[in-house]
């Protein structure tokens, strides 16, 4: 018990660190309005254009909508796209996927991008 005191002392230190923010609040609404500058590639649908329709893109695994001519390196990426392959994805196509053809040079903004995750998860 001599140390208890040092103890909590340690703990009340740790514990802002361990509890953490509560971050940012998604805003699928304010994602449909940065959506707009993809719709000129992307459908909300299955519908291919420049870029392949995105339904149902959460869950999806990358390079496999029919009937789109994907990049080897989308093909074989081994990516099952979620919020964090979204996020990286969005933020920064070539480095999340080297080699592949969307000639989109990535949306910087964070919350944009949480915005466009979050709408693009209700396209089911």
């Amino acid at each position: 018990m001599k140390n208890a005191g040092k103890v909590g002392a340690f703990i009340a230190v740790l514990m802002p660190g361990l509890v953490g923010s509560p971050g940012y609040a998604q805003d699928a609404e304010h994602g449909k309005s940065v959506f707009k500058a993809c719709a000129a590639c992307h459908a909300t649908d299955h519908a291919n254009r420049v870029g392949p329709g995105l339904e149902g893109i959460v869950g999806r695994k990358a390079g496999t909508v029919p009937g789109f001519r994907y990049s080897n390196a989308m093909k074989n990426s081994g990516i099952v796209w979620d919020d964090k392959w979204l996020n990286a994805y969005l933020e920064s196509p070539q480095k999340a996927v080297p080699g592949n053809r969307m000639p989109y040079p990535g949306l910087k903004d964070v919350t944009d991008r949480a915005d466009l995750v979050a709408y693009l998860a209700t396209l089911k």
